[in-house]
């Protein structure tokens, strides 16, 4: 559009752009305390069944003589158990007897290890034993909160602007993350996370959205992963908050309270020019531009300007048309844009599940908590910086590919460590999570230049819901841990490797035409075939040839109508294919 022209008389990504760009990338780092901070406003310590005997401060540790007389062997974990006790009148004639009781009764107090955490959710309010899945129903329906808030604030910011809903959810973010720090019991608590989890979408994606309009096409690889480079930072951070805060819900207020700074923006931050274009506020627009020009020391040409207005009248005049706009249903009624959309959704879908699950199960992994949290953050910066120098290189399938098959692989060999190399089980898990990082930005670029045009908006919105669907599952797959620990793992990587070998049905985008439109959408990637070609049979007649769409572009060129129906190129050339 006209706007791309524009950017190059402001100096590309210039002086003005650069400051705004990381003032919207600063509240990633925000952002990424509320999506980790469950694992440790969720942590569940060490714990077992309170003995009728002992009083409330009772410690956690237990002579080893008394754990056999107190718990019954969990026939599942092979450990004592953690949410039954002996049913004994536990006097000193039973502890020196030396002969267990046979009956069983459930707890109904738990006494927990306070060396690592000194308090979370879980502790406060019992969420052990049956009552586990609170907390994994926890941190899911956070990540229902932010399905719906990519669906919500997306459609606010399209239609009410960038700016004012960027700045509704950051109060909104600030208010119901301190009412979830203050919260009396679960359901308050849940409810004010699941809001805050809606309120991300509305921070970190529109600023993200506004970082990504105000520059041209070929800063916007650089500026997309380094926003989720501030991610990762953030990611770091929340260890070093819960290293220093051991209460969950102090914790959880420190978590916030960044929030408020960023309401100062609302005097630096502009309004997206490219909403103010696409929504007939032209002068508004071009105010901004002039405003940036300036900063900038540059001019722009009177015609460029002239053009944006153009380009308005024109988008007005087609608007006013009221022709009948392609759905997200039309991708379901073509057999080869059916498949593609299929397989990338199940890769959204995997990325999330694996990456959030990963993520967020840190602290079943053995070892120190804090420092594997640390890790798993930081193997995201190699991992996006490897995108940058790849990505325009090697090809979109190539990286997906090969980055959820290597995941999926180092995640599998987890099943056949010892248990007790726990170090060896944590370096195969931070592998796995920086290829499934790499994977998970690839997946962002790779699936808008699948998707033509027209439906390209929609499209990404319904991949982006495969992927909270991911997110929602992974707190259940992480509570398979407690039986078994490696069992998590295994099903991520079992589902990165199968999505991974799937994704090389997907045909490579790069350096390609991109789709514009159903029909073109439906033909990239697609087997054609060239009569001829080959060598002749028996009877003379040359064989068939099958051509992808993509081919079909090189090794053809218009003919005298003005149609691609003349080969060209050497026979070297088309066996290149």
């Amino acid at each position: 559009m006209a706007y791309d022209d524009i950017l190059q008389h402001l100096g590309g990504f210039g002086r003005y752009q650069r400051r705004i760009y990381v003032l919207l990338c600063l509240p990633a780092i925000s952002c990424a305390f509320h999506k980790l901070a469950g694992v440790f406003l969720l942590a569940a310590p060490d714990y077992r069944c309170r003995l009728p005997y002992e009083l409330e401060n009772a410690t956690y540790s237990m002579p080893p003589e008394r754990l056999t007389m107190a718990y019954p062997i969990d026939t599942l974990t092979k450990k004592y158990s953690t949410c039954n006790y002996l049913d004994a009148n536990f006097t000193e004639d039973y502890w020196s007897g030396g002969i267990p009781a046979g009956g069983v009764r459930p707890c109904d107090h738990w006494v927990y290890d306070r060396s690592k955490f000194e308090s979370s959710t879980v502790t406060d309010w019992d969420m052990v034993c049956d009552r586990n899945w609170l907390r994994a129903s926890a941190d899911s329906l956070f990540m229902v909160g932010v399905m719906l808030g990519s669906i919500g604030f997306g459609y606010l910011s399209d239609k009410y602007g960038r700016k004012p809903i960027f700045f509704a959810s950051l109060v909104l973010q600030v208010v119901f993350g301190v009412l979830a720090g203050v919260a009396p019991e679960f359901f308050t608590y849940t409810l004010a996370r699941m809001v805050v989890g809606a309120t991300t979408s509305g921070v970190f994606l529109v600023a993200y959205v506004i970082a990504m309009e105000m520059v041209g096409p070929n800063d916007r690889l650089y500026a997309g992963v380094v926003c989720m480079m501030f991610f990762s930072v953030g990611y770091m951070l929340t260890a070093g908050f819960a290293y220093f805060i051991h209460g969950w819900r102090m914790l959880q207020i420190a978590l916030t309270l960044p929030g408020i700074l960023f309401l100062c923006y609302w005097w630096f931050v502009p309004e997206s020019a490219r909403w103010l274009l696409s929504n007939g506020r032209p002068a508004e627009a071009i105010k901004l531009i002039l405003k940036a020009a300036d900063c900038n020391k540059l001019t722009v040409p009177q015609d460029a300007l002239d053009k944006l207005l153009e380009e308005d009248k024109t988008q007005q005049q087609q608007e006013n048309a009221n022709e009948p706009k392609p759905s997200l249903l039309d991708i379901f009624k073509h057999p080869n844009l059916r498949q593609k959309a299929l397989l990338i959704f199940f890769d959204w879908f995997v990325n999330s599940l694996t990456y959030y699950g990963l993520s967020w199960n840190t602290n079943n992994l053995g070892g120190n908590p804090l420092l594997n949290f640390v890790i798993s953050g930081a193997v995201e910066i190699p991992a996006y910086s490897f995108l940058l120098v790849t990505l325009n290189r090697w090809g979109r399938r190539t990286i997906l590919c090969g980055c959820m098959i290597f995941a999926g692989t180092m995640l599998l060999l987890t099943m056949i460590v010892p248990a007790s190399e726990q170090w060896l089980i944590v370096v195969l898990a931070m592998l796995g999570k920086m290829a499934i990082t790499s994977s998970y930005g690839t997946v962002y670029v790779f699936s808008a230049e699948q998707f033509p045009t027209v439906i390209r908006n929609v499209a990404l919105g319904a991949a982006s819901t495969s992927a909270r669907v991911g997110g929602i599952l992974a707190p259940y797959f992480n509570l398979l841990g407690d039986y078994w620990q490696p069992l998590p793992l295994l099903i991520f990587g079992a589902l990165a490797f199968i999505g991974g070998v799937l994704s090389l049905m997907l045909p490579e985008t790069h350096n390609q035409k991109l789709p514009e439109t159903i029909a073109d959408g439906e033909n990239f990637g697609k087997r054609k075939t060239i009569p001829g070609g080959g060598d002749g049979d028996a009877t003379g007649t040359d064989r068939d040839i099958e051509r992808t769409a993509e081919e079909m572009q090189v090794l053809s060129k218009p003919g005298p109508s003005g149609e691609p129906d003349e080969l060209v190129g050497t026979e070297e050339d088309r066996e290149k294919y």
